[in-house]
This record gives C-alpha cells, structure tokens and sequence, in this order.
C-alpha cells in the first residue's frame, strides 16, 4: 500500500497524477545502485506557496504588520508598479489592497510596526526619492507623512524596533551609511549616529531581539563583508565578525563564501536571521542562518527556485517566505516559504521512496 508522505508543516499530500506522470522515470532512478549520501543534506525546508498574485516583478517591497504581510511596488521589465497585495498565510492566500499613492518606484524601503506599515524613497526612473507614506490596514487607506529625513536615495535598508523605523544606507548620488529614526508617534525623523562600518548600497537588515542587524551591500566596487548590529537603547553599532574568510587563524569561517553580495533578502525566524538569495554580480539561491548567540553563521537548505536577485523577504511566525524578483530579464510572481527546523526534502526522492517501500 502507498504511504503517505507528507512535507514539512505545510505539504500534505502528493497529488496522485503527479506520481502516475513521474512513476517511470522514478522506477529507473530508484534502482539506481548510486545512493545519494542523506548526511550531505542541509537543514531547511522550502515549501511552495500560492503565487503572488500581482504582475512578476523585482526590486519591489514588503512589510508585515501582524499576521500578514504587504508586497507592492517594483518593477516588471517595462514599467515601475504601485499597486500593494495582502498576503494571509492562514488562508494561502492574496488580496489587492489600495494602490500605494505616490509616484510608482523600484528600489524603495519599507518596514512594519504592529500596527502600521510605511514605504518611501526608491527611483522613479528619472529621480531619486525621498517622500514616505503610512498604511493602515484597518482602514486600507495610505497617508503622505514628514519626508524621509535623509536625502532622496535608493538601494537603502529599512527595519522596525518596538513602534519605531530605522532608514539607512543607499545611494543619493554617492553610497551611504547614515541612519536614520522614524517615531510614529511624533511623526518625525531623527538623525542616529551612522553605521560604524562601510558605506554600501543594496544591503540587507534583519532584526532579532529588538535589535537591528546590516550586512552586505557594495562600495567602491568591492562587495562589503563588515557585519554590524544596532542597539536602539544605546544608540551605539558594535562590529561583528566578518561575513567572508577573513580570520586567517581560525576555521570558523572557512566556508563564508557565498555570504557577501546585492540584492539579497533577509529575514528573522526563531531568533536567528536569515539571508537568502542575490549574489556578486550574479544571481543567487544560496541560504545562510546567522546565530547571534555565537556570532557564527550556517549554510542552509538553497532556496528551491529559480536562481535570483532583487527579491522581497519577510517572516510571519515560525516561517520565513521569499516572493518575486528576477533572473535578467525574467521576472518571478512565485513564492516559497522556508521552514527553518525542518529536514531538507527532496521532492524526487519522496516519491520514490514511497512507491520503492
């Protein structure tokens, strides 16, 4: 009798046509007397959801604000977008939201606070952009706020730590480290001390226990691997270890290879952050978890999509998903949700080993 094989948390069942139309080829690999070694898998599962249902595109943005997340902007090989989409992970499912309001753009920033989200800066095309908006899902309405109190920029980092947003980095003409906070509350920005580090552009951030995390990113032609975190009751950014093989008298860092890069994604699940995709001047699947309670970083299962950069991440629960972006001139609607604790599977192999057994 067939067993059912079930995949992570969210794949339940394999559809019976899809066995019956790969069963041959199955066959003839499952007698293979080459055993692929189970010990060389990487931890993570990659699990397909339903596809972003507004038009392909790259360079867009996402926020979270509760238990669903917030996609729009970007653009799709032809035209820059202003049209947002709700997704609802409960139900697996999209929904169109209110157009953002201001002038369409690629390259923008955008963070969420338990109860609203904001977008600004980017590119039109033309000129780089510095005007910010507040969304309320409640009222699925947009709202023009105080202009970014940086310069219009593109290609900069955006997180958000207890109510408050944090814009840094990018690109106004030069690239940039400074630092700036946003407080609803006040409807002002403020200006942080900057990033200790390098000044870069097309960075990444995450945040874990109320602090903020940046890496990555490019400057003077060279791909940055300074790594730094940002502690908002201090005020103060502390260098971590470098995201490249750079400590000649240690091996911890043997295999930092594929870490340094643009146009990645990034994302916080379970306390550690994730940093997915993009590449050194190239596109890129590769995963890595990076652990703050050792300051050490992992490789983890690829993303299993097409190779990409300019996508969008975020994280709602215990899940970490990665939507859209590009590989030359294709753009990407799919999306795909990552279950950190869970053992890689092998789609293939699954049903193999269920008709073998």
């Amino acid at each position: 009798m067939m067993k059912k094989f079930k995949r992570g948390k969210l794949f339940n069942e394999i559809f019976v046509s899809l066995i019956l139309g790969a069963l041959s080829l199955l066959l003839v690999s499952g007698c293979s007397d080459d055993d692929d070694d189970d010990s060389e898998d990487l931890v993570g599962n990659w699990v397909e959801r339903s596809d972003f249902e507004g038009v392909p595109r790259s360079d867009a943005v996402a926020f979270t604000i509760g238990d669903k997340a917030y996609v729009g902007t970007g653009y799709d090989g032809s035209e820059r977008l202003n049209d947002f989409w709700e997704y609802d992970p409960a139900r697996n499912n999209w929904t169109r939201k209110a157009d953002f309001p201001g002038v369409a753009r690629n390259g923008a920033v955008g963070f969420g606070t338990d109860e609203k989200g904001y977008v600004g800066t980017g590119y039109d095309g033309t000129n780089r952009l510095n005007d910010f908006y507040e969304y309320d899902p409640a009222a699925d309405a947009w709202t023009k706020i105080e202009d970014f109190g940086g310069s219009a920029r593109y290609g900069a980092v955006a997180f958000a730590i207890n109510g408050k947003g944090y814009v840094g980095t990018g690109d106004d003409g030069n690239f940039l480290k400074d630092f700036w906070e946003y407080n609803p509350g006040t409807g002002a920005w403020t200006s942080l001390i900057s990033l200790e580090g390098k000044k870069r552009r097309d960075a990444v951030a995450f945040v874990i226990d109320g602090k903020g995390y940046v890496c990555t990113g490019i400057n003077n032609g060279s791909y940055e691997d300074d790594f730094w975190v940002y502690d908002p009751a201090t005020g103060d950014w502390d260098k971590l270890r470098d995201i490249a093989n750079n400590a000649d008298d240690s091996d911890y860092d043997d295999d930092y290879t594929t870490i340094t890069g643009i146009n990645k994604v990034a994302f916080s699940v379970g306390g550690k952050g994730y940093v997915v995709t993009g590449g050194k001047g190239t596109t890129g699947t590769v995963a890595w978890e990076y652990n703050p309670d050792t300051d050490l970083w992992l490789e983890r299962t690829s993303l299993e999509a097409t190779s990409r950069i300019e996508a969008v991440g975020f994280a709602i629960g215990d899940l970490g998903y990665v939507t859209t972006g590009r590989n030359s001139s294709y753009y990407f609607d799919d999306l795909w949700a990552f279950e950190p604790g869970e053992a890689q599977v092998d789609l293939d192999k699954a049903i193999s080993n269920m008709i073998l057994n």
